[in-house]
């Protein structure tokens, strides 16, 4: 590599890594509790817990669950239903002024008796702050685009990190940290090997990360073409004044499907579904499928399945990509080995940004920083002794 090709790369990754240092030291600090949301929601008394009964008994009507909810809440209507993967137990239930309504009220409801469980409201908690933060900023749509940019930008000083640590190595044993030079020369020598041992994982995570800043967009579109021609047939259909029974719409769901279980459910009038549907979302029972879903729609006055089809690609893309960017396949032992990376990737970060600060700070080059490794990297030998 020639050292002009080395000083445009040179160039290329410090500003790539200039501009998202700090946003990206932001999401790696909020997204180390997000890795352990259950466990902190517990300790802090922020998760939503039912009473031990014995595992094979019955569950309640669903009507009846969402009676339950109505009368907690009188006057607003259904959005959405849901239980978290591994409980079955707890019905989740999301009501509001209309389908769209931004001021959702949210509560919880036992699905065995029917009962609604104390709910501690999720948003203002530390958990909330946590993920706002780590999600769109409390800027919404723009917010989590403009995080996609700087998860771009990171990929950008990961590629541009690997092509100069080749040649900024050739003179060192891998994972030499020279300590008895100075704090400067110390920590460039942390920063390349945490950055090497942390390359993949934080390309993988960045590279999530970024695709999930789409999800709404990936959403519109999905909205607009394939969620459009299966409700077609309803489009001139008149408002409906009343619903069919939610538990005939999920057994007509199960019955179809009959080896995958319920994800959520959407009701008429939500993003999900249309004016005249229940959106029954199904979920399959293996570690990877059980993240992704198969919307099955139910005609919301009958009961019936009108249509049913795979979610495209790129949804699948974004649902697969959730989980792994929270590393949530692997169960405890994946989750302690992400918030290590996190940390390690923090440090890097945190580094990076400190050997930027002291850039200016010359000092004079020792006997043994030999005329190679000057010339092997001019751009770098210049910013301090360490190169």
């Amino acid at each position: 590599m020639t050292p002009v090709t080395i000083r445009r790369w040179a160039w290329v990754h410090k500003w790539s890594s200039l501009v998202c240092t700090v946003f990206m030291l932001l999401l790696c600090i909020t997204g180390l509790p997000l890795i352990y949301h259950h466990e902190i929601g517990h300790l802090l008394g922020t998760e939503v817990e039912s009473k031990p009964m014995p595992a094979d008994t019955p569950k309640a009507d669903l009507d009846k669950i969402i009676a339950a909810a109505k009368a907690m809440y009188p006057g607003k209507q259904m959005m959405y239903m849901s239980q978290e993967a591994d409980d079955d137990t707890i019905w989740n239930l999301t009501l509001g002024d209309n389908g769209t309504d931004t001021n959702y009220k949210f509560t919880a409801v036992d699905a065995r008796t029917a009962e609604v469980l104390p709910t501690p409201q999720f948003e203002g908690s530390f958990m909330s702050v946590m993920f706002h933060l780590h999600v769109d900023l409390y800027a919404g749509l723009w917010g989590k685009l403009f995080l996609g940019l700087m998860g771009l930008l990171l990929l950008v000083a990961i590629v541009s990190g690997v092509v100069l640590y080749a040649p900024f190595m050739r003179k060192l044993d891998f994972g030499t940290v020279r300590r008895a030079r100075t704090n400067r020369t110390k920590w460039l020598d942390l920063h390349n090997l945490l950055g090497i041992v942390t390359l993949t994982w934080a390309f993988v995570v960045g590279a999530t990360g970024m695709i999930n800043t789409w999800a709404d967009l990936m959403f519109k579109y999905w909205q607009n073409t394939e969620m459009a021609q299966m409700v077609a047939p309803y489009k001139d259909a008149p408002p409906l004044t009343s619903f069919g029974s939610m538990q005939q719409a999920v057994a007509a769901a199960k019955a179809l499907e009959p080896g995958m279980k319920i994800g959520f459910i959407a009701f008429p009038g939500t993003p999900y579904t249309s004016e005249h549907h229940y959106g029954v979302f199904m979920n399959g029972t293996t570690p990877l499928t059980s993240r992704l879903y198969k919307p099955v729609l139910i005609d919301a006055q009958t009961a019936q399945v009108t249509d049913s089809r795979e979610l495209p690609w790129y949804l699948t893309a974004l649902l697969i990509s959730q989980p792994l960017h929270f590393g949530d396949y692997g169960g405890q032992l994946m989750k302690f080995l992400w918030a290590a990376l996190d940390v390690a990737t923090i440090v890097v970060l945190g580094s990076g940004l400190y050997l930027w600060l002291k850039r200016g700070v010359a000092v004079p080059a020792r006997r043994e920083d030999t005329p190679a490794d000057a010339g092997l990297m001019p751009a770098l030998a210049r910013q301090g002794e360490a190169r």
